[in-house]
């Protein structure tokens, strides 16, 4: 054999061997593909390969099956539950209720338990809605009673809670003594004050509406040994305007005559009242107020004027109040994917 023969027998014998690694690599590959394939139908298990069917009652119950087949007075199903083969008898089945489930179902129409679900879950939203209205778009008054305020910040609404502040009885005992000495038959005179030249909350908006909710705080004051309160009118609460001197706000006065008879006045604010849901009243001045230092009181008829005032300030430049609720952000909208 000369050279340029055995140079090609060998060309010859690694062609022939390369295409038999190929040959074996492509059945390498065929086979794991099939093996994949395989434990992938084996891993989904039989009954999920098919929708489950209501075998509906005439009790109003139903069973899960997959499938069902009716032998003479019994009526055998798949369970699409158990996976079993069993059986109840053929008079206990509602036919046509089963039937007409299988419609709806193929036409979209929603089960039973989806439009009883939907129904449960738009009572619950209404009864939350109820207990907390809404007073700006994404804006709602919490559910726990307190006093709050709607201000408006930067042309956003905002809604800030007012603290309840107890107002000091000043006696002025040296002026009534004086007042006395003069004329004998001249009333005392008392003022309800609160220290500081202002109050902690300072409203943006000249025209803020008031939320006054205060039936829980009530409630729980209340004991088993009080004798029952009779209802207090749903408007007594009002808004003064207080007079600032020196450094002190005052909410209003009393004024007691020699004879024991006591009357009230302060600087009332007009204003109109409106009942809310969830035992909320709005309390809304008729007109803007100016710039100053007021108070929510409550009037309590022949009893006079609870000490205890909500007190704040106007003050279209005053900085951002703390502690503030403030608009639910709303949901972002997708956007459609670019090309």
């Amino acid at each position: 054999m000369t050279r340029c023969d055995f140079s090609l027998f060998v060309r010859r014998g690694l062609a022939k061997h390369h295409n038999i690694r190929i040959m074996k690599a492509a059945t390498r590959a065929r086979v794991g593909l099939l093996l994949v394939a395989v434990a992938f139908v084996l891993a989904i298990p039989a009954p999920a390969q098919q929708l489950a069917k209501r075998l509906i009652l005439k009790d109003g119950s139903y069973q899960l099956a997959v499938k069902w087949e009716v032998k003479g007075e019994r009526v055998r199903y798949l369970s699409a539950e158990r996976n079993e083969w069993e059986e109840l008898p053929y008079a206990l089945v509602d036919w046509p209720a089963t039937d007409k489930f299988e419609k709806d179902r193929a036409a979209g129409v929603p089960s039973p338990e989806a439009i009883e679900l939907d129904k449960e879950m738009a009572a619950e939203r209404a009864a939350d809605e109820a207990k907390t209205p809404p007073v700006a778009p994404g804006l709602h008054l919490p559910e726990d009673g307190s006093v709050m305020l709607l201000d408006t910040f930067q042309s956003q609404p905002q809604l800030v809670e007012l603290q309840q502040t107890g107002g000091e009885l000043n006696r002025n005992r040296k002026d009534n003594v004086l007042r006395a000495a003069i004329n004998p038959i001249a009333r005392s005179k008392q003022t309800i004050e609160l220290d500081g030249l202002h109050a902690r909350i300072q409203a943006h908006a000249t025209l803020p509406a008031i939320y006054v909710n205060l039936a829980s705080q009530g409630d729980s004051n209340a004991t088993a040994q009080q004798p029952q309160q009779p209802q207090r009118p749903w408007d007594r609460f009002h808004i003064v305007r207080m007079q600032v001197k020196k450094d002190k706000r005052i909410v209003g006065d009393f004024k007691i005559s020699p004879i024991g008879k006591v009357s009230q006045e302060q600087n009332l604010v007009p204003t109109t009242s409106q009942q809310l849901t969830g035992g909320w009243v709005k309390v809304t001045p008729t007109s803007a107020l100016a710039p100053g230092e007021y108070a929510v009181v409550e009037l309590l008829g022949q009893e006079g004027m609870n000490t205890f005032v909500w007190d704040f300030g106007i003050n279209p430049s005053a900085p951002a109040n703390a502690g503030t609720l403030q608009p639910e952000p709303k949901p972002a909208t997708p956007q459609p994917d670019k090309p």
